[in-house]
């Protein structure tokens, strides 16, 4: 028997020995100690073994068991160093390497321009707002001079929820909601989306329109065109110029639209303005005095002026963008010309 365990010790050893990775040797662990095992076999053997020789023979095949132990242990503590070193090896940076650049983001144009358009108005002493895109028929329509039979409502392709829920088509709704809850003086900005069942090269169902009104004691036309003027020149540049033209809107007489110089041509002509220098910006005009008792003003002492645009088409015309729909495609090679 004994030299059974000295043959059984010694093959053990040796693969230990032998073993170049732990997974190796966890095969020799289980095949030597393991419930299984050679050893753990002649450890169930012992109750053959005769009883005036069981103390010695336990004796060996513990020291056996425990030499075999020792010797993986060691052996298990040497290859894990080792596979470390490799593994850390594989995986080594070198940090002297130039790198590849971070890709940094940028804002959305439309989110620089409205931005500026903030800036802008503020400067001019205008607050800013903002209010729901679920509006009632009663602010979106109705206090804006534009009852159930109006016909000025087939000018907008209007989403309803139901009868009296839209998505607004308009951020002049705030006008209404403002001009309700607030005594004059009034000088207040809104940006915000609005919807509109409209899409083609220059429109779309979903853009950004910023909305602009001051409600005060003796404001005219001069007001509305000076304060105009100075938006112009500080979104476009200094040498832009100003032309009113007579429009129509229910919720302000008189009505105006109003053009700027070209930025591309500055005037003189080109494929952008169809030739004639100028382009269509936005629309604006004096607040109907309907518009200002409807919503509790008294017209004959209050009077003011309100316009509204585009934000999408501010930032089409600014940075020469063909196509509306490239604001929302969210194209990164689109994108990253604003950085």
């Amino acid at each position: 028997m004994k030299e059974k365990l000295d043959g059984i010790r010694l093959a053990a050893l040796g693969m230990i020995e032998e073993a170049r990775d732990t997974s190796r040797l966890n095969d020799i662990r289980v095949k030597y100690l393991g419930k299984s095992g050679e050893i753990s076999a002649i450890m169930r053997d012992m109750a053959n073994v005769p009883k005036e020789d069981r103390p010695a023979m336990g004796k060996l095949v513990n020291e056996m068991r425990g030499e075999v132990e020792n010797a993986l242990l060691l052996k298990t503590k040497t290859l894990s160093r080792l596979e470390e070193e490799r593994k850390l090896k594989a995986e080594e940076i070198d940090v002297t390497l130039p790198s590849g650049g971070k890709k940094l983001g940028t804002l959305h144009p439309l989110t620089l321009i409205k931005k500026e358009l903030i800036e802008i108005f503020a400067g001019m002493g205008f607050s800013v707002d903002e209010g729901p895109e679920i509006e009632s028929d009663l602010f979106n329509f109705q206090l804006l001079n534009i009852p159930k039979d109006h016909p000025s409502r087939d000018m907008q392709d209007t989403f309803y929820v139901n009868d009296n829920i839209v998505l607004r088509t308009q951020t002049s709704a705030m006008q209404a909601r403002i001009m309700t809850t607030t005594k004059p003086p009034i000088r207040v900005v809104v940006p915000g989306k609005v919807y509109r069942s409209d899409d083609d090269a220059s429109h779309s169902p979903i853009f950004n329109q910023f909305e602009g009104l001051a409600i005060d004691k003796h404001i005219t036309m001069g007001d509305l065109q000076g304060c105009l003027q100075t938006f112009a020149q500080k979104i476009f540049s200094k040498d832009t110029k100003v032309r009113l033209r007579p429009s129509y809107f229910p919720f302000t007489e008189p009505s105006v639209e109003v053009d700027v110089t070209c930025s591309m041509c500055h005037g003189k002509g080109c494929r952008v303005c169809k030739g004639t220098g100028w382009v269509e910006i936005l629309g604006a005009g004096i607040v109907n005095p309907a518009v200002l008792d409807m919503c509790g003003i008294d017209s004959s002492i209050y009077s003011g002026f309100a316009f509204g645009f585009g934000i999408d088409r501010i930032a089409m015309i600014k940075y020469g963008i063909p196509n509306i729909k490239l604001l929302y495609e969210n194209d990164v090679r689109f994108l990253k010309q604003f950085n």
